[in-house]
């Protein structure tokens, strides 16, 4: 081999040699790193925690929008969504009817009343004389827990087709044709439920332009009837529990658990969820960051902003109530969706929290680049 070959083998060794040097002292100096990371946990995650709470604290644009979205729910509160005065049946009806007097004057004609007849009686399961116990089991409810009429969702259905043949159905599905006597309706004797609905039917498909009219008006009426009873001293019962057991539907309106009572409370909810919808759309708009992580952190911040807000315009309801002793201002919907954004926002933040800072650990464990906390 001439001395040119032996150098070029020589060079060639010692290349090889510094090469495993310096990927020797590569993983040396990546093993000190790791191990320095590990010796450091606990700083570094407490370090990582405090960084959480800096990125998801408020700052003060933040705290602005929180008490404006405090502002909406307080106006809400009490402008928008309070339990309303309960009146009494004549005043309910003069509100929804107006000076409309109705008169009881049925010339009857089983499931065959006239138009003019409709429009100008009162709807025929508000009833009572000679049901002969037909009505009894409604306590505090009365007759309205023991009608189909007076259901909120079936009486669309059964108090139409009351009206426009002439009949009331009780909650155990019998129905009885009502008549006029001396300007009262009574009880005229029994009917068949089926031929109520299929001469309600009837008069859809096979009477014309006519029949069309009297089940629009029937329809109306009843929509009119629900509306005027809705908001009175008793109310009307749950939907569908009246049909099951009227009494359960007045045991559960003596305990406040009527249809005025729910309709409320849902609208508590509706409007209290729109405004936070409302708030969570302006805070997105201060949103300026690239990543997932960032916009996840972003998300921490709207969501107590709105869990706070809730919070605190709850515990202002409260307050107000306790000093009035006025239930009717009794946010019940908007502390219910209080006390369910602020579990929903710690759960999110603990999820956040945790993929924030394990995520961060373990990119420092790997040597990312992008590591958001040196080691010290």
């Amino acid at each position: 081999m001439s001395s040119e070959n032996l150098k070029k083998k020589r060079n060639l060794v010692i290349e090889q040699i510094d090469k495993n040097l310096s990927e020797m002292n590569d993983i040396y100096g990546e093993t000190n790193r790791v191990k320095k990371v590990a010796e450091n946990t606990r700083v570094i995650l407490d370090d990582l925690d405090e960084e959480f709470c800096k990125k998801t604290g408020l700052n003060p644009e933040d705290v602005a929008l929180m008490f404006f979205a405090v502002g909406l729910q307080i106006a809400r509160q009490y402008l928008l969504t309070k339990f309303p005065k309960r009146l009494s049946d004549k005043e309910a009806a003069k509100e929804v009817k107006g000076e409309n007097e109705e008169h009881s004057n049925r010339k009857h004609r089983y499931y065959n009343p006239s138009l003019d007849e409709i429009i100008t009686n009162p709807v025929p399961f508000d009833a009572n004389i000679g049901s002969n116990g037909n009505l009894k089991g409604g306590g505090k409810l009365g007759h309205r827990a023991t009608t189909l009429g007076h259901d909120p969702v079936l009486g669309l259905i059964f108090g139409t087709a009351n009206i426009a043949t002439s009949t009331l159905t009780t909650s155990s599905f019998l129905s009885f044709h009502i008549y006029t006597e001396n300007k009262r309706d009574y009880f005229k004797s029994k009917a068949s439920t089926y031929k109520v609905l299929e001469a309600t039917m009837n008069k859809i498909l096979y009477q014309g332009m006519e029949g069309k009219k009297i089940i629009f008006w029937s329809l109306w009426k009843e929509i009119e009837h629900l509306q005027s009873d809705m908001y009175t001293k008793n109310s009307l019962p749950i939907p569908f529990i009246s049909a099951m057991n009227p009494k359960l539907a007045s045991k559960l309106a003596e305990r406040g658990l009527d249809m005025a009572n729910i309709l409320t409370v849902s609208k508590q909810i509706e409007y209290a969820i729109f405004i936070n919808t409302i708030i969570a759309m302006l805070h997105s708009l201060f949103y300026d960051g690239n990543t997932e992580m960032e916009e996840k952190l972003h998300e921490v911040k709207t969501r107590k902003i709105i869990a706070y807000s809730d919070m605190i315009a709850s515990a202002s309801n409260l307050g107000v109530v306790a000093f009035t002793k006025n239930l009717n201002l009794l946010d019940i919907g908007g502390i219910t969706v209080a006390i369910l954004d602020f579990i929903k926002y710690k759960e999110f933040q603990k999820k956040v929290k945790e993929e924030f800072i394990f995520g961060s650990y373990k990119n420092m464990v790997m040597g990312d680049k992008y590591n958001m906390i040196e080691i010290k």
